[in-house]
C-alpha cells in the first residue's frame, strides 16, 4: 500500500482549476516556447510531443484520459524512455513514491517514465516545485489544449498555495525540499 502524504478533498477542487500557463493546440508553438528540461504528464500530452520530435526527460502516465482507456495513437506516438518506474498514487492524491519517482527521474542521466497505477493528475505540483528554474512542466486541459507551466518562481508559489489546500501529513513537504 503506497504512503499518501497528501490528499484532495472533494470540496477544494474548483482551487485547481486555473491554468498554471498559457494553453497551447500544438505541440510545435509550445516547444518553441518551452525551457528545458521538459516534463509531460499524461498520456496524451506526452503523446503529442513525441509526435512533434520532442523526448521529455520525464514523462508521468498513466494508461488513461479523461478516466477512459487511452487511444492506440497515444501508444504508438509516445516516445520511448529508457528507464520506466512502475509506482502507486490513488486518485486525488500524491503519494511518498510519486514524489520519489518525480525526483529520481529529474536526477537520471536518460529519459524517463513513471507508469502510476492510480492517477498522476496532482503530479503537476510536486514536478513544477521539483523541477529546475527554466524547466517547463506541461499537462493536459481537458478538450483545450496543452497548458504549458514554465518553472519560476510565481508558478512555484502557486503550486505551494494550492498544495497547502491539500490534507497532507506532516513529511509532506521535507518530501518536496
Amino acid at each position: 500500500m503506497p504512503t499518501v502524504v497528501a490528499r484532495l478533498p472533494a470540496a477544494k477542487r474548483h482551487h485547481f482549476a486555473e491554468p498554471l500557463g498559457p494553453l497551447f493546440t500544438d505541440a510545435e508553438s509550445l516547444l518553441e516556447a518551452a525551457g528545458e528540461p521538459i516534463v509531460a504528464i499524461g498520456d496524451v500530452v506526452t503523446a503529442h510531443l513525441g509526435a512533434a520530435g520532442c523526448q521529455p526527460t520525464l514523462s508521468v502516465v498513466d494508461g488513461r484520459t479523461e478516466r477512459g482507456p487511452i487511444p492506440e495513437w497515444v501508444r504508438t506516438d509516445r516516445p520511448a524512455a529508457a528507464i520506466e518506474r512502475p509506482v502507486k498514487n490513488p486518485a486525488g492524491t500524491i503519494t511518498a513514491e510519486l514524489i520519489e519517482a518525480i525526483e529520481a527521474g529529474l536526477d537520471a542521466s536518460e529519459p524517463t517514465r513513471i507508469v502510476v497505477e492510480g492517477e498522476e493528475d496532482l503530479a503537476v505540483l510536486p514536478a513544477v516545485l521539483l523541477a529546475p528554474t527554466g524547466a517547463t512542466v506541461v499537462y493536459g486541459q481537458p478538450g483545450e489544449g496543452m497548458i504549458a507551466a514554465a518553472v519560476d518562481g510565481p508558478t512555484r508559489a502557486i503550486c505551494r498555495d494550492r498544495l497547502d489546500l491539500l490534507d497532507h501529513e506532516a513529511e509532506f513537504w521535507a518530501s518536496i525540499r
